[in-house]
């Protein structure tokens, strides 16, 4: 069984990972909000209470201490009264009915610009309410008192609470910016969470993604810590993958043992068909043109039939490679010479100077060199160039064949050698072929101990590159 894991994946906004992460930060920012909100209402009331609180009880106060120093005779009761009460923040003054200033607190005058500023308002609030004055906010009363039962006079209170309002001010900036960091880490943190818990399905779209059918019998997900759901969804995937590899077994079979039937009553018929050609001078000519495009058919029916029988020998490993060393200098000629007579076109050949001798199959190399050449002169135009290039490095021989032909997409790389897969047909100049000569050439290469690979880009041209093992002498 084969473990794969997932790598990473591109940033994308129409993700699942993206949208729980988008969705659960906004809730987390609004229920921060709200809570912080709250907070600072509270703390904000919880201020203004208490300096409330603090007058009102000083202006109900005021007349009892008013009579308590009447009925002791104190002529001063009135100053001594508000000296009393008042505070570095808390001013005190008393006006007359009549509007003129009876007393007021020792740090006042009576040309004290918060008397003028107080009395210049249209109506004093009699329950203590927060007043804007200049720069500074104070809380303000007015309350009219009675001693023994007259009129005495007017008493006003007022409270500086600018710095306590500052200070309130700074601590809401402080919450704010604990909010803002809160946020933070709950964004990294739900990120990384809802990253780990989808982990499991990244690795199965890693899987589909790039499983091909030679891997469909090794493939398997290997979850160990997910949720029940996932870990459901994961046993499924793997069963497919063992279902669909069955599937593709059969189905290889049934190729296999098709093509072997076929291919003798196919070459029966490609003999009779030959034959009447050869012989049919009494034909006409619409006759003779009917039986060689017969005879041109079953020649490419009996071709297919053989490639699909060296796919289902290299599958069953009965396909048979004897590795020798093989001088790959003059291989290569040969092969372009023998294609250049079929094709009629000329094909370049690079080669080092240098001896290259590879361990590997002749007659099977000699098959794929002649397919790859095939294939690039077939998407290529006439006057394209084809390159045949040899060479080699301290353990491998390389073979590169290059055209300039239309070369093949991204999308299509991946997939370009599997059995009968072939690029978008608007992209290529011919409609011939069966879609296994790059899989046959890959399965020969790879039962040859070597590697193909390729390099395309779409109007530029491609390059398929045959790696080797380099002939190694015994050691005597």
């Amino acid at each position: 069984m084969q473990r794969r894991r997932a790598t990473g994946r591109r940033f994308s906004t129409s993700s699942l990972q993206f949208r729980l992460t988008l969705e659960l930060v906004v809730l987390s920012i609004v229920g921060l909000a709200c809570v912080a909100g709250w907070a600072a209402w509270q703390m904000e009331q919880n201020l203004i209470a208490t300096h409330k609180q603090t007058l009102d009880y000083v202006a109900a106060r005021f007349p009892e201490q008013l009579e308590l120093y009447a009925e002791m005779g104190e002529e001063n009761g009135l100053e001594r009264t508000i000296k009393r009460v008042s505070t570095s923040e808390l001013m005190v003054w008393v006006k007359s009915p009549e509007g003129q200033l009876m007393s007021q607190s020792p740090t006042l005058t009576p040309d004290s610009s918060t008397i003028k500023t107080v009395t210049a308002l249209t109506e004093v609030p009699k329950r203590p309410q927060i007043v804007r004055v200049g720069d500074r906010d104070i809380v303000l009363c007015s309350r009219v008192i009675s001693v023994n039962g007259k009129t005495y006079g007017k008493l006003y209170l007022s409270q500086d609470v600018t710095a306590d309002q500052e200070n309130l001010t700074m601590n809401l900036w402080r919450l704010m910016g604990v909010s803002g960091l809160t946020i933070g880490l709950l964004v990294f943190a739900i990120s990384r969470r809802i990253q780990r818990a989808l982990q499991p399905l990244a690795q199965m779209s890693q899987i589909a993604g790039a499983i091909s059918v030679d891997d469909l019998n090794g493939a398997t997900l290997e979850l160990r810590q997910a949720p029940d759901e996932i870990l459901g969804l994961a046993r499924s995937f793997n069963e497919m993958l063992f279902r669909l590899s069955g599937a593709w077994e059969q189905q290889r079979q049934f190729v296999g043992n098709v093509s072997h039937e076929l291919r003798t009553p196919l070459s029966v018929i490609v003999g009779y068909l030959q034959s009447l050609l050869r012989r049919g001078d009494n034909l006409s000519p619409h006759q003779q043109q009917a039986v060689s495009t017969a005879a041109a058919e079953a020649e490419r029916m009996t071709r297919m039939l053989q490639d699909l029988l060296d796919l289902a020998r290299v599958d069953s490993g009965s396909l048979s490679f004897r590795q020798t060393p093989v001088m790959l200098n003059t291989l290569v000629v040969e092969v372009v010479q023998m294609t250049q007579t079929v094709t009629q076109r000329s094909i370049k050949v690079i080669a080092t100077n240098d001896d290259v001798i590879a361990s590997t199959d002749q007659d099977r190399l000699q098959q794929v060199l002649i397919n790859l050449l095939d294939n690039a002169i077939k998407y290529s135009t006439d006057d394209a160039n084809v390159e045949l290039i040899l060479e080699k490095t301290s353990e491998v021989a390389l073979i590169h064949v290059r055209d300039q032909g239309v070369g093949i997409p991204l999308a299509h790389q991946k997939r370009i050698f599997e059995r009968f897969y072939r690029v978008d047909e608007a992209m290529t100049r011919s409609r011939d072929g069966t879609g296994l000569g790059l899989a046959i050439a890959k399965s020969l290469t790879e039962g040859m101990h070597g590697r193909l690979s390729l390099r395309s880009r779409p109007g530029e041209g491609s390059e398929f590159t045959i790696t080797l093992p380099l002939w190694q002498s015994p050691v005597s």
